[in-house]
């Protein structure tokens, strides 16, 4: 059966209501021939996301309704292998404890890509084996950093990685300590330096779109095309939900991405 992602908005939905609509669904589902398997709640932004393998939107529409009135506000078809990539898991969160609080996360995710400068030059200056060489550091090298900071990689682009966090902060932090890493490795490699652009953006897996996580993807990808070799861009949503690190941002003005129809206010992340 197709896999579905919904966001239902519930405007002062708590965990613990959350959690026992979502015991409803699952005295429901054998009935519509569907399989609630998990959900993430954002009680800041009143959303809540769904995971559910249905025949159809239409009937897991039915069943949410019958089960507790909940009617999704937005339906996506999803590859499960990328669900699991983007959000670290495609099981139910563990059980809210007598007295205790459910165990979720939102499901936002700050999103990284990073771009090797200059890649295709490399390559025509060095030849095949040596810029390959290069490319293997540069995956090295934003690897451990990803792991250090607890980013899960999407997908490799060739001189490039998707990155997700479920923390804004250590996407920050992950981002800086990428740059600083490269530049120690130019030090010591002058001949051959090697200089990386990196974007970063924040967002909800399901919005008006059909791509999880589309418009969080493509403008962390817009940014990182947008920024200067060496420099970390970020965007204005991301920097209002960062931690108190307001000396960490300079204003880089709007930019008007491809794709998008307003400006973007973008700020550039201080690393060094």
């Amino acid at each position: 059966m197709p896999l579905y992602m919904d966001r239902h908005n519930t405007v002062g939905a708590t965990r613990e209501v959350i959690a026992a609509a979502h015991e409803k669904d699952l005295a429901i589902q054998g009935k519509y021939g569907v399989r609630f398997i998990t959900y993430w709640i954002d009680e800041v932004r009143s959303k809540v996301f769904c995971l559910v393998d249905s025949p159809n939107k239409e009937t897991l529409q039915k069943a949410h309704d019958e089960a507790h009135g909940g009617v999704p506000n937005e339906i996506i078809e999803v590859d499960p292998a990328v669900v699991e990539a983007f959000l670290g898991r495609i099981t139910d969160p563990p059980p809210i404890r007598s007295g205790g609080r459910a165990d979720l996360d939102s499901a936002s995710r700050a999103i990284m890509f990073t771009d090797l400068h200059d890649s295709t030059g490399m390559t025509a200056r060095l030849g095949d084996a040596k810029a390959l060489d290069l490319l293997h550091i540069h995956n090295s090298l934003t690897r451990k950093a990803l792991r250090e900071y607890t980013g899960r990689e999407v997908k490799h682009l060739g001189d490039g990685i998707m990155a997700s966090f479920a923390s804004i902060d250590q996407s920050l932090e992950c981002a800086i300590a990428i740059q600083r890493a490269f530049a120690a490795y130019n030090v010591e490699n002058s001949g051959a330096p090697l200089h990386l652009r990196i974007g970063l953006s924040v967002g909800e897996p399901v919005e008006d779109d059909n791509d999880l996580f589309g418009r969080t993807v493509q403008l962390a990808s817009r940014l990182c095309a947008h920024a200067e070799p060496d420099q970390i861009l970020a965007t204005e949503e991301l920097v209002a939900q960062s931690a108190g690190k307001t000396s960490l941002f300079l204003s880089r003005g709007p930019v008007s991405p491809k794709g998008f129809d307003q400006a973007i206010q973008v700020y550039e992340v201080r690393w060094c």
